[in-house]
């Protein structure tokens, strides 16, 4: 949440053999139907650009090995952005914090968890959960947001808002299904899918709960809308509910279809069509720009924050979202027309100097000052490159791909945002950004 305060041979045998290569854990009769797609999810292969382009495996894992090394355990001053924060009966604290606005943001916490899954680094998972449940969660049935995460709080824990935002709530879910297939076994908080399961029903299931709050009387609702079956911008309960596209993510519903609490299995599946669909309407078809808020028929929604029709820090992950269910699922082919569109624009305002900000046809706003100092960011960088996963101009995505390459690990004040984005789009980039599977599932191999 960015408010400006700123995955000749039988059919069965190729399955079992792209699985034994990836060294997934396989189950007989685990086929793949018609349904899976034909991306990364059913044939367990994910693109790495960065070896297309002539980088060695053994520089890209030493160049993701970085960035998470500098981002988490570097200076605690100028470079990190997560900090450990004692322990209690659950084991070790960890947060993740936006430095520039001295607070922690579920946005962050649960972009944490997400790295540190896909990146084998248990411990540190476990203490960003313990600290989001610590302090974060609402436990109290009377509160609105009860069974939600309060989306920023100071770094001793605590609330800075008792509302709660989507994006965070989705990576918590995300990363929490991965955890309990990679680490099963967990009790407690630790029980990940118990969690993950929690957590997904109260995104669909909330009933609506009001008390007062600072501005009168706060009221909230489940996370999604359920006709069209789209994610909210806050489940704040309003006569004229909106979306934002960034928080848009079927490569996620698509698992949360397959894995999640069974009675939502259909709405998980509609949803990540009805995404899929609304990325369409709302990127500009000619940049491919998309606006940080959307309607549900996709025109920009004029809410009250500076940007919001416009293509803003919220919007830069848009791309990504779509590029990313392109590599797992080849359902859209649509997302490769916008990779390609937002590719072209980019490459038109400078591969080099771009700004952060624009409206939807491409007039530049520049930076927004006290959200980020940078003319050209690398949070924005990598998810351009990330746009590559999607994209059928090579030559120009190449473009991209090398600009992420050469950028320098993001630091000092306005490290949080362009570094989460930027090492994430390290790992979507380089294929090391996967689907974590059920024991029992064949395909997802690693």
């Amino acid at each position: 949440m960015r408010i400006l305060r700123t995955d000749r041979f039988s059919g069965w045998a190729m399955c079992l053999l792209l699985a034994s290569v990836a060294g997934a854990q396989t189950r007989p009769g685990a086929l793949i139907g018609p349904e899976d797609g034909h991306g990364a999810y059913a044939t367990g292969i994910y693109k790495n650009l960065f070896i297309e382009d002539g980088h060695s495996k053994r520089d890209i894992e030493a160049k993701i090995d970085a960035a998470y090394q500098q981002l988490f355990h570097g200076d605690p001053q100028t470079q990190a952005i997560a900090f450990a924060a004692g322990s209690n009966a659950n084991g070790p604290l960890m947060y993740v914090t936006d430095w520039n606005n001295h607070d922690v943001r579920t946005e962050g916490m649960s972009y944490g968890m997400m790295i540190a899954v896909q990146l084998g680094k248990k411990a540190e998972f476990d203490a960003i959960w313990n600290w989001a449940m610590t302090y974060m969660y609402v436990s109290d049935p009377k509160a609105p947001s009860y069974e939600y995460f309060a989306w920023s709080c100071k770094t001793d824990g605590t609330h800075n808002s008792e509302g709660a935002a989507p994006d965070g709530e989705s990576y918590f879910a995300m990363a929490l299904l991965f955890a309990g297939n990679r680490w099963p076994g967990g009790k407690g908080i630790y029980d990940y899918h118990a969690e993950a399961e929690k957590l997904l029903r109260a995104m669909v299931h909330r009933q609506v709960i009001s008390a007062p709050g600072k501005y009168g009387m706060h009221t909230v609702g489940p996370m999604v809308n359920a006709d069209p079956p789209m994610i909210l911008f806050v489940p704040e309960v309003s006569p004229q509910p909106f979306t934002d596209p960034s928080y848009h993510l079927p490569a996620f519903y698509e698992l949360w279809s397959r894995w999640g609490p069974e009675e939502d299995r259909d709405f998980w599946a509609r949803a990540a069509e009805a995404s899929r669909a609304l990325f369409v309407k709302t990127a500009n078809q000619e940049t491919g720009l998309a606006p940080n808020y959307a309607n549900f028929d996709g025109s920009p929604h004029p809410n009250r924050f500076p940007q919001s029709g416009e293509f803003g820090y919220d919007a830069w992950r848009t791309a990504s979202n779509w590029s990313v269910d392109w590599s797992w699922w080849h359902k859209a082919a649509k997302e490769q027309e916008q990779s390609d569109r937002i590719q072209k624009f980019f490459v038109g305002q400078g591969i080099d100097s771009y700004g952060p900000v624009f409206t939807l046809d491409g007039k530049d706003l520049g930076a927004t000052p006290g959200l980020t100092h940078e003319d050209h960011p690398a949070g924005l960088m990598g998810t351009n490159a990330v746009a590559g996963l999607a994209a059928t101009d090579r030559t120009r995505a190449k473009l991209f791909t090398e600009a992420l390459w050469n950028a320098p690990i993001p630091s000092g004040q306005y490290r949080y945002y362009d570094g989460m984005l930027y090492l994430m789009s390290l790992m979507h980039v380089s294929g090391e950004f996967r689907i974590w599977a059920p024991k029992q599932e064949m395909h997802k191999a690693r």
